[in-house]
């Protein structure tokens, strides 16, 4: 009796632990895997010239440092006919000294502001509808004031995706490449976020955005009536209205290495981890089965670990070799094959963490899990307008 116990244990374990790993192993080979592919394909493309006029969008509040360190990269882009619109949301003076020395300058930039008495707490959805307003063209570009693109060619790369039948344009976003174990898990996170949902993009189901560098048509916006649908929230003008108006037919992913933008590192863990939270809460109210797909990769993963853990140290108990070889097996198979996929990804956005990557594929679900805990304990009203 107690032989069929511990070999049903055993054969339970290793179904389980195969099953696992068949889910990730199709997650990473098709989903995850459309990033590096596609940014392959759309470096060989040849030069664009398919460039039609364009109004970038920027949002700030007291961030003169950052707008007098990124905004002339984008003032200065080898794109025929753009115009710039910042939108200063009650900022200091020093935000406006810089936008006027700019102005000088560069003749395309244009500068408005959100009234004081406006009565809309979340301001940065007010600030992109001001400045959509305030735009003279048919594509809208949306950025943020901390963003630098890394080329002069990056609306180029963003254009040649303006074509008819396309109202959204989706591109890559990530950290300033930097030392140390924080720097590396969050540039690896923002990674494996956007393996998600630009991956889903290029397989034909967008189900969300980033708004520091993606464009949409200015009609497309104007008849779904803005972000309407999302005023109870504090956030949610990026994510949300995509993931609203995209489908598989109206959204393309750029992904060419003229097309990435770069930020800063968060000042500190707090701002990253607040940041994250936002996202759980705008991810709630995502429409799809996208939110319970990413679940299901996440703890899929979790679940490999414990399973094949579990039957790696039942089977050398039991001295069942062949579930040992098995389970060895499959850890081997499941990792190399998430490295290589990892690693590709990270090479063609230019991300040096290829010596973190295993780690943080270890590490992400507990992750997850501490995020999740945080998020469900906050207090609703710290998220809606009150």
């Amino acid at each position: 009796m107690i032989n069929i116990d511990y070999n049903s244990a055993i054969l339970f374990l290793q179904i389980f632990c195969g099953l696992m790993f068949l889910i990730q192993l199709y997650y990473f080979l098709f989903p995850y895997s459309r990033m590096f592919k596609c940014s392959k394909q759309q470096n060989n493309l040849p030069e664009n010239d398919n460039c039609p006029p364009l109004s970038v969008i920027i949002v700030t509040n007291d961030s003169a440092t950052m707008l007098k360190e990124n905004l002339p990269s984008i003032l200065e882009q080898d794109y025929p006919e753009f115009e710039v619109i910042v939108v200063n949301d009650e900022s200091s003076v020093e935000d406006e000294n810089v936008l006027k020395i700019l102005g000088n300058h560069y003749h395309h930039l244009y500068r408005t502001f959100i009234p004081k008495s406006a009565r809309y707490i979340s301001r940065k959805k007010l600030g992109v509808a001001m400045g959509i307003k305030a735009s003279k063209y048919d594509w809208i570009v949306v950025t943020e004031p901390y963003c630098k693109p890394e080329s002069k060619d990056w609306l180029r790369s963003m254009a040649r995706n303006f074509v008819p039948g396309t109202d959204i344009v989706l591109g890559y976003c990530n950290y300033n490449i930097h030392k140390g174990i924080f720097a590396k898990r969050i540039i690896s996170d923002m990674l494996m976020v956007s393996m998600r949902f630009l991956g889903r993009a290029i397989g034909g189901k967008p189900y969300m955005g980033i708004g520091r560098n993606m464009a949409y048509r200015k009609d497309v916006y104007l008849s779904h009536k803005g972000f309407h649908n999302q005023l109870p929230l504090l956030r949610g003008d990026d994510d949300l209205l995509i993931n609203e108006i995209s489908n598989g037919k109206n959204t393309k992913v750029c992904l060419s290495s003229n097309s990435i933008m770069r930020m800063p590192l968060p000042k500190t863990r707090k701002q990253w981890e607040e940041e994250k939270i936002g996202y759980e809460v705008t991810g709630s109210h995502y429409k799809g089965h996208a939110r319970v797909l990413n679940a299901i990769e996440t703890w899929s993963s979790l679940l490999f670990s414990i399973s094949a853990l579990a039957l790696l140290t039942t089977s050398i108990f039991y001295r069942e070799w062949i579930f040992t070889i098995s389970a060895l097996t499959l850890w081997i198979l499941k990792e190399i094959t998430v490295m290589e996929i990892f690693t590709k990804t990270a090479k063609a956005m230019g991300e040096k963490v290829y010596s973190y990557l295993f780690v943080y594929d270890i590490m992400r679900p507990l992750y997850s899990l501490s995020l999740k805990i945080r998020y469900i304990t906050r207090h609703k009203s710290d998220y809606m307008r009150k």
